[in-house]
């Protein structure tokens, strides 16, 4: 069985679990979601906001237009 090790507290973790990212050839490696989302707030913390801005506008409203399209399929079915 592999191992893991989650680059924010350095715990040890099996195959299978926690949250494994893969990006740019670079292995993000995280025990639990606590850990996961401590890297996120560090990340966005430490890039500068004028290059992530148009990301996260453009996610976000993509999500609400999801959820929206979600929410109209289950109204009709009822």
């Amino acid at each position: 069985m592999k191992k893991h090790t989650c680059i924010i507290c350095n715990r040890k973790f099996p195959e299978g679990q926690g949250i494994i990212i893969d990006y740019g050839g670079k292995k993000l490696e995280f025990h639990s979601s606590r850990c996961a989302s401590k890297f996120l707030r560090i990340l966005l913390e430490r890039v500068p906001k004028d290059i992530l801005k148009g990301y996260i506008d453009r996610i976000v409203d993509e999500l609400r237009e999801r959820r929206e399209i979600e929410l109209k399929t289950r109204m009709k079915r009822i």
